[in-house]
């Protein structure tokens, strides 16, 4: 069955850095980010995992346990960490996946099908860069797509978060561009008379468009 937007995240055992990581228990209670990398040692794989090291205090504001993964085995992890700490100034913490036998990326559909250069040695593709959101209940509320040349926007992803997680807390949903502390939109199953009630300030844009202030 293909993931889609509310589909319960499948669960996995997989080895990582970290050790043995039975996904759903991994995540516990919290949101999660799972993510993928083409394979080690690459480029813009080293400096997005730097980055994702770098932005630690962001995600456990969020309560967002990070995972990533990699289609090589724990050996080749371990020696990329020391060169992302190195390259990147940073020590990366959260455990990468050794997906060696691509049993996670089939599971969540990660292999790429468009580069034919992006397979290892015995022609088996890597994975692209995928992104799965998942909320505490376990499930996707964000997929995201990118090819294997292109490096993912991690403030992007920290503004989904945020967007998500204020949407469950309150009835509102966030416009196009929007950013943490802006003005938000008053859900449209809320009438603007139990709105008005809801929030201290409703502006009637026009009757479909309510704004309010963010409750961040």
């Amino acid at each position: 069955m293909p993931i889609r937007l509310g589909s319960l995240a499948p669960d996995f055992t997989a080895h990582s850095t970290k050790g043995d990581i039975k996904f759903h228990e991994y995540l516990g209670d919290n949101w999660g980010i799972l993510f993928s990398h083409p394979a080690d040692f690459t480029p813009v794989c080293t400096t997005e995992l730097g980055l994702v090291a770098a932005l630690h205090d962001e995600f456990e504001a969020r309560k967002v346990k990070v995972i990533g993964l990699s289609a090589n085995g724990l050996s080749e992890h371990d020696q990329w960490i020391k060169d992302i700490n190195e390259i990147n100034n940073v020590k990366l913490d959260f455990p990468i996946i050794a997906d060696g036998d691509r049993n996670v990326s089939t599971l969540y559909d990660m292999l790429d099908n468009q580069d034919p250069t992006n397979v290892d040695n015995d022609g088996i593709p890597y994975t692209v860069r995928s992104v799965f959101v998942i909320d505490p209940t376990k499930t996707v509320r964000l997929i995201m797509t990118y090819p294997a040349s292109t490096g993912r926007n991690f403030d992007e992803i920290l503004r989904v978060v945020d967007s998500l997680q204020l949407g469950d807390q309150h009835r509102i949903t966030t416009p196009g561009n929007w950013k943490r502390g802006d003005d938000v939109i008053v859900h449209p199953d809320l009438s603007t008379a139990e709105a008005q009630r809801v929030f201290k300030d409703v502006r009637v844009i026009k009757p479909y468009l309510r704004l309010t202030s963010s409750p961040f």
